[in-house]
């Protein structure tokens, strides 16, 4: 029974941990989210997050709040102490400084090259350490470092409205609105969790959109524009508002001078190797190079094929609206050449469906077959 009741314990301080954790999603990039709590005599005496990079970790943070109160207590962190030399020195040597007895990990870093070296100091200096607690919930929270930081390539996740029947737009090309006020709020949410959000040049065209977040103290995306001959107007405001970086992936077949007159205006232009077409595998390699560790496309049906064709989306978000269009001409969301075979279709995993105003929210995991 006490093993139960402490097992119960470590879930609840560890679970606090990750609430504070998750607070500060999407202003940690390209860093993870990390919380931690440090309890002694039951009664918790510090608390700390990873608010951005470059500033302390979680673990400094409550180790400070603590102060003498975190000598001979117990900590919780949400992933591993890091063991490398930053601005405060390794955590897992300042836990040991700090005379903390235990220690409670979720998970470990999913770096290999570092993975267990944080453990290994911890060990060395006598301190019990634990590990797996709320391990699934810590690794799910922190999807995008993870992938970030073992491929150096973004997390992407699709974004699509669409009414029950798969459109996104009647045969007329009428779009607004199929989602509630409610579900574009939230969209606007995950615009303020991704480092950069991309669209064709087509919806670019038709639309004018702004791309950004509108939220109270949001944070802007970058703009990716997927462009194959540069045709984009220069006059769209992706291009002139300067809110926020707009970057333009184009192909073999780019207007020369079209791209001078871009970069002239402060846009960045990125050529791939695609013959007619953007090659999307170029652009989220590129992306990673320049440190973006995550990507939402809010593209139409044919990027969203091809990002899929392509084995590039990590996670899929669906706002679906209980409305039906109909109509051979109306566009889905995904278009595209298609599955050949129904036992060929991607399964979508660890699907979770959220009523939000009157629409429903989708959120799946791709399942690639080899």
């Amino acid at each position: 029974m006490r093993g139960l009741v402490q097992m119960t314990n470590h879930e609840f301080y560890m679970d606090l941990a990750l609430k504070n954790a998750q607070a500060m999603k999407g202003q940690t990039d390209p860093n993870p989210l990390v919380g931690s709590v440090i309890v002694n005599n039951n009664r918790i005496v510090g608390v700390g997050a990873h608010l951005k990079a470059g500033e302390p970790h979680a673990e400094i943070h409550a180790i400070r709040m603590a102060g003498d109160k975190a000598r001979g207590g117990t900590i919780y962190v949400t992933l591993e102490p890091c063991s490398h030399h930053g601005r405060t020195g390794p955590c897992a040597v300042a836990i040991v400084e700090a005379g903390i007895k235990k220690v409670i990990i979720a998970t470990l870093d999913p770096n290999p090259i570092v993975s267990g070296r944080g453990v290994k100091i911890l060990e060395e200096a006598g301190i019990e350490v634990v590990v797996g607690i709320h391990e699934a919930a810590s690794r799910k929270m922190n999807e995008v470092f993870n992938k970030f930081i073992v491929k150096n390539t973004p997390f992407v996740t699709l974004k699509a409205g669409i009414t029950l029947d798969g459109k996104i737009a009647t045969h007329s090309s009428d779009s607004k609105w199929i989602t509630s006020e409610e579900a574009r709020h939230d969209v606007h949410q995950l615009r303020n969790e991704h480092m950069a959000i991309l669209v064709g040049v087509n919806t670019v065209i038709a639309d004018n959109p702004e791309l950004t977040t509108r939220l109270p103290n949001g944070r802007n995306p970058i703009r990716i524009i997927l462009d194959s001959t540069l045709k984009i107007q220069l006059d769209r405001k992706v291009i002139t508002d300067k809110l926020v970086e707009t970057w333009i992936f184009t192909s073999e077949i780019f207007d020369k001078e079209k791209k001078s007159l871009l970069e002239s205006m402060g846009i960045s232009v990125f050529p791939t190797t695609g013959s007619r077409q953007v090659n999307p595998t170029e652009v989220v390699q590129i992306l990673g190079e320049k440190g973006i560790s995550s990507l939402l496309i809010e593209g139409g049906g044919t990027i969203n094929a091809a990002f899929l064709e392509h084995k590039l989306i990590d996670k899929a978000v669906i706002y679906i609206a209980p409305k039906l269009i109909g109509g051979q001409l109306a566009p889905t969301f995904l278009e595209g050449s298609g599955i050949d075979k129904m036992g060929d279709a991607v399964e979508l995993q660890d699907a979770d469906i959220i009523k939000i105003g009157k629409d429903f929210k989708f959120v799946g995991y791709p399942s690639y077959k080899n």
